[in-house]
């Protein structure tokens, strides 16, 4: 049995505890205050920062493939599903079969069509791609480029595709895709864009797009130009050279400077131009009955595809407009009796 010392004792000890969690309650009260008085202020420095940031963070992420979505869009109004860019020709021009050939034996097309592609690619290239490279850097020769290149098209149904088509792309660009003054400046060029010398033409000293401090508004000043030139005739024309003839308005250089003046990389530029070309063929062959649209669908989702566009790319990325040429001569024959056809579903 305890003795009243020993009860005392623990009263004693049980007052002592009190006290101390008594203490520890009050301090865990005060650190309580502390933090809901200092709370909103912290919170508004952290919305502050989110309000600073976050739209200068989504923009960086959302311009260029906003810009490269619309690009790409099959739905830009520019006219592309009426070419088949040669395709119909070939089919009516492949050599057919032997009759005594069963049908159950018979090959399928999808091969030929595969060569076509090949071949159409390869020849969009050689042709083309120099002419977008030169005209993303040097914006302001537009109106010699095109020049050039109506000169070595000698296909007159390739010249009046490529001429249609890029009509076409300018009104979309005067109508919708012409940025405002009071937009945000584009972003600099890439170092592909950036790496193109000065050059010299019709005797005065053209600058690099990527020298100019806003290599957007150098390209919209140019189409500006350039699509004056269209509508005004010869000797009311903008052109400060009275020598230079009359713009036809060629497809690969008016998309390079639409795509410079919306601020796309230079490799992406070239990449987009050749992926539309693919998709409009392919959209031809579904038409004329080649392939089904699943098929269509897994060609372009296939790594075949990229690698012919990224090949044709690597090939003629270092190629100067002089050394530019159509490298498949079938190509322009198959184009060219495209209008000899009894009948056909496209224009070219």
């Amino acid at each position: 049995m305890n003795s009243p010392a020993d009860e005392q004792g623990l009263r004693d000890e049980i007052a002592r505890l009190e006290d101390q969690l008594d203490s520890v309650r009050a301090e865990l009260k005060k650190q309580q205050q502390q933090q809901q008085s200092s709370g909103p202020a912290r919170d508004n420095v952290n919305t502050s920062r989110v309000l600073q940031s976050g739209p200068t963070h989504a923009s960086a992420l959302t311009t260029t493939p906003h810009t490269l979505l619309l690009l790409s869009d099959s739905a830009l109004p520019l006219g592309s599903f009426a070419f088949s860019s040669g395709l119909e020709s070939y089919l009516a021009h492949h050599k057919a079969l032997p009759k005594s050939t069963s049908t159950s034996t018979s090959p399928s097309r999808i091969p030929a069509f595969h060569h076509f592609l090949h071949l159409s690619i390869s020849s969009l290239a050689g042709t083309t791609i120099p002419y977008i490279l030169a005209s993303y850097r040097h914006p302001s020769d537009l109106p010699t480029l095109d020049n050039d290149l109506d000169a070595s098209t000698p296909c007159t149904v390739a010249r009046r595709a490529s001429i249609a088509q890029g009509r076409a792309l300018l009104s979309v660009w005067e109508r919708s895709l012409r940025s405002k003054p009071s937009q945000n400046p584009p972003p600099s060029l890439p170092p592909a864009a950036a790496a193109s010398p000065t050059s010299t033409t019709n005797s005065t000293t053209t600058t690099n797009a990527s020298s100019s401090p806003d290599p957007a508004a150098a390209a919209s000043t140019a189409l500006t130009l350039f699509s004056t030139s269209l509508k005004l005739p010869p000797p009311h024309s903008p052109n400060p050279n009275p020598h230079t003839p009359p713009p036809n308005g060629h497809f690969g250089p008016l998309w390079s400077l639409t795509c410079l003046s919306m601020s796309l990389p230079l490799p992406q530029t070239a990449y987009v131009f050749l992926l539309n070309h693919a998709k409009a063929v392919l959209s031809a062959a579904v038409r004329a009955g080649v392939m089904g649209p699943y098929q269509a669908q897994g060609v372009l989702a296939g790594a075949w595809l990229r690698g012919e566009i990224e090949g044709a790319l690597e090939r003629n990325w270092d190629t100067a407009v002089e050394d530019a040429g159509q490298g498949v001569p079938v190509m322009d024959l198959w184009v060219g009796r495209h209008e000899l056809l009894y009948s056909r579903i496209f224009n070219s």
